[in-house]
């Protein structure tokens, strides 16, 4: 009878140069399911290879998917598409070099969105320390008290502020309003935006025409094979973090490692196709269970968002390549443990089985000294026990898990737990034949928000000084009434102008113009 050690030293991969280790031991798939998968698994490290040849790997928008270039430049498909990885990270680390020497900045407040945002958050949370020379802050979102925050910890310092504003299209809206509240708190200060403005963009956009027009301090480019979710070692990550201090060679070295690894041919030896396996199995290949992330370690507590936006955005797709309809992908959420012990672990041991659990161990503790909280017992080693002994109640109580452990958390580890997840949502998607690298909900959303902002324009201008209710706006419109009454709620809560007399429900609500 096979034992869990047995099980443990046949399913778990690991690199000696990375100390990365995978272990999978504890999913209940038994040998039958992976021979069923070879034959899906072999054509997806094929398509995968086409992809890094520089196939078409997004057939809606006809162009390459590059992001594995970034940390390999040789890679590329072209030798000027090579020549400008280089020369673009070259010319990055030298405009980082001129203001550290300057000593003239302390901030630098990065403007983005999405994969704008989120990757550069990461890597500045997991790798960020108190020597770092300067300290980065994020307008992520277009939250006018979210926006107000982080310019309340930037008062008196806006001189010594460098705004990195990061949009490909340049057009994208969030983007481009944490923009103009910049520029408008800059004015506000008496102090110049321009010379303290850099954009990260596609060349020619929107943002790089404005770039260009208002003599903005530098630009850098993004490139349209590369993805946002899979930037954050493009200009989009390295312009900001390079910036904070962040050995960002040393995360570009990690991922290439991590790179050569899971292009390994042989699956159940390719970390990233055993992961994408697992994923399969779990979920029944239809994303029937949710992933948690549990990241025993503080410095990769915004992992799991991370991994939000790769994963859910990357395989929550409506179609599959053939245009059939089947609603793919895996719901991602998590936080950190051992806080989790504390929320929801009671669900996952005892609640619904709806999920398989990942953990990512950090295997040092602590860079400094440690300190015993109980005779030869640290913080760390309770930490170790909790991930470990949840592991273990989960597993009695039939539920799956994945571990993948870490050596510490290094510029190189992070790169390679970065690639590693790349590459198994890009194998997962061959695996269930969808397009991971287009995101057609995120531009419907876009396209229904525009129209909200036309309706609100048409009510503002509908309005009298007369009360009128949603419906009666709403008819003289041709419009919605409850996206009328829902418009005019945020107007009456907004604008001085507008005044709602509360008629105890939605249909008795009347709003008017004060001016």
């Amino acid at each position: 009878m096979s034992t869990l050690w047995d099980r443990f030293q046949q399913y778990h991969l690991s690199h000696s140069g990375l100390g990365v280790w995978l272990d999978v031991s504890r999913m209940g798939f038994t040998s039958d399911f992976l021979a069923r998968m070879e034959g899906p698994a072999r054509a997806a490290l094929q398509s995968m290879a086409s992809l890094e040849a520089g196939g078409e790997a997004n057939p809606d928008e006809h162009r390459m998917v590059g992001h594995y270039w970034l940390r390999s430049p040789e890679m590329a498909p072209a030798e000027d598409l090579s020549e400008t990885i280089r020369s673009t990270n070259a010319s990055i680390r030298r405009f980082a070099g001129q203001v550290h020497e300057s000593g003239e900045f302390t901030d630098v407040l990065v403007i983005g969105i999405g994969g704008s945002a989120l990757g550069p958050q990461f890597i500045s949370d997991a790798l960020g320390t108190s020597e770092n020379p300067i300290r980065l802050h994020f307008l992520d979102n277009t939250d006018p008290d979210g926006i107000d925050r982080v310019f309340d910890g930037l008062q008196g310092r806006l001189d010594h502020t460098l705004s990195v504003v990061i949009s490909k299209s340049g057009g994208t809206k969030e983007t481009r309003n944490g923009m103009l509240e910049a520029k408008r708190q800059y004015d506000l200060a008496g102090v110049p935006f321009s010379p303290r403005a850099v954009a990260v963009t596609g060349e020619g956009s929107e943002l790089d025409a404005y770039a260009i027009a208002n003599g903005w301090l530098a630009r850098f480019p993004m490139w349209d094979w590369v993805g946002g979710r899979t930037s954050v070692m493009s200009a989009v990550g390295m312009v900001p973090l390079i910036l904070q201090g962040i050995a960002m060679e040393r995360l570009l070295e990690g991922a290439a490692e991590m790179d050569v690894w899971t292009r390994t041919q042989e699956p159940l030896k390719n970390p990233a196709m055993l992961l994408a396996l697992m994923w399969h199995y779990a979920g029944n290949g239809k994303g029937e269970k949710d992933m948690v992330v549990l990241p025993y370690k503080d410095r990769l507590v915004l992992f799991s968002k991370y991994l939000q936006q790769l994963v859910m955005e990357s395989l929550g797709k409506r179609h599959d390549l053939g245009g059939k309809e089947v609603h793919q992908g895996i719901a991602v959420y998590g936080n950190k443990g051992s806080t989790d012990q504390h929320a929801y672990v009671q669900q996952l041991r005892d609640g619904v089985h709806n999920f398989f659990v990942t953990f990512v161990e950090v295997r040092k503790d602590r860079s400094g000294t440690g300190f015993d909280v109980e005779p030869d017992t640290t913080t760390g080693d309770y930490l170790q026990g909790f991930l470990r002994g949840t592991r273990s109640a989960l597993f009695e109580s039939g539920r799956e898990s994945i571990t993948v452990s870490l050596p510490e958390v290094s510029p190189e580890s992070v790169g390679a737990l970065i690639a590693l997840y790349e590459r198994a949502v890009g194998f997962y998607g061959a695996l269930v034949n969808i397009n991971a690298y287009h995101q057609p909900g995120v531009e419907a959303g876009k396209k229904a928000a525009t129209a909200v902002l036309k309706l609100q324009h048409k009510v503002l201008e509908a309005l009298k000084k007369e009360s009128q209710s949603a419906s009666e706006v709403a008819q003289a419109l041709g419009a919605d009434a409850e996206d009328v009454y829902h418009v005019l709620q945020h107007l009456a809560a907004n604008r001085p102008a507008v005044c709602l007399i509360a008629g105890g429900s939605p249909q008795f609500d009347r709003f008017s113009l004060t001016a």
